[in-house]
């Protein structure tokens, strides 16, 4: 028999392979949001988007790769629009998202406080994808995060957990490997379905009264699995799938966050609902 150290360094590879397809690749240069066009600390929102958006970036992602198609997109609706880096492991450049999810969602609260500040709003909207679209929640839910936001947009959020298309079920087969992911990427493991964390955000309900839920999720998203787990339970939810408004939208995890104008349109009606208008296959073009 192999020595388990052989043994877990490629489960441990295999898990951390599979997240990689929670953002695309990053570039080379350290991630650093824009000063110009989003994270502009200049920019007053307008009486038409009273509110700041934040965007916040998926595993292994960071404040520029993972927006690169939806900030620009907010901005040109008129939005100030700004995103933050979290969850850095020391000696892990670029690639974010990997820490403790209870601490990144205290970096997120210090960075909607930032926010409001600079631009003198009373509230935010917040619009993640994957991890960013479920850790909001633990911000809303325990840090006060309600009272200073108005909605949550989650795009294909792990909100119960994944099980990676089962590969995460294997773990209970190889002694310790649990401990060596928590150990190493804390991040990863607290997206588990089943995990000590998420068993503690969604205990009692899934929402906090006096903010707006949407969802918007892909059926052929093969990183959060099943997809329906990426949907919430409450009375103020719009739980979204993206083939009921395009049938021939096949974006899977990656791009249903980067590249998809469909789910670009769906976000924006979820910022104005006041001003929405049809989601179809011809908001590719809008």
């Amino acid at each position: 028999m192999l020595p388990w150290k052989r043994v877990l360094r490629p489960l441990a590879a295999v898990l951390l392979t599979a997240a990689v397809a929670l953002v695309p690749a990053a570039t080379a240069h350290a991630a650093t949001a824009p000063t110009s066009g989003w994270n502009d600390y200049s920019c007053k929102p307008s009486a038409a988007h009273p509110r700041p958006v934040v965007l916040v970036h998926g595993t292994l992602g960071n404040s520029v790769d993972n927006w690169l198609g939806l900030a620009p997109y907010l901005e040109d609706r008129g939005y100030c629009v700004f995103s933050l880096d979290y969850g850095q492991l020391s000696g892990v450049p670029v690639f974010y998202g990997l820490g403790p999810i209870d601490k990144s969602a205290g970096q997120l609260s210090a960075f909607v406080d930032k926010v409001l500040t600079a631009t003198g709003a009373a509230k935010a909207d917040l619009v993640g994808h994957s991890q960013g679209g479920m850790m909001p929640r633990y911000y809303l839910k325990f840090l006060g995060g309600a009272a200073k936001v108005n909605a949550l947009v989650g795009i294909a959020p792990d909100n119960h957990g994944t099980d990676l298309n089962g590969l995460t079920k294997l773990l209970p087969y190889f002694p310790g490997a649990a401990d060596l992911l928590t150990a190493a990427t804390p991040g990863l493991a607290d997206q588990i379905v089943g995990s000590a964390f998420l068993t503690k955000l969604n205990a009692g309900g899934d929402t906090v009264p006096g903010v707006h839920y949407t969802v918007i999720a892909s059926k052929y998203d093969e990183v959060v699995t099943p997809y329906t787990s990426q949907y919430l339970s409450g009375s103020d939810v719009h739980n979204v799938l993206i083939q009921n408004l395009c049938s021939l939208d096949l974006s899977e995890h990656v791009l249903i966050g980067l590249t998809d104008r469909i789910a670009f349109h769906e976000v924006a009606n979820a910022l104005d609902p006041a001003h929405t208008t049809a989601t179809t296959c011809a908001s590719v073009l809008s």
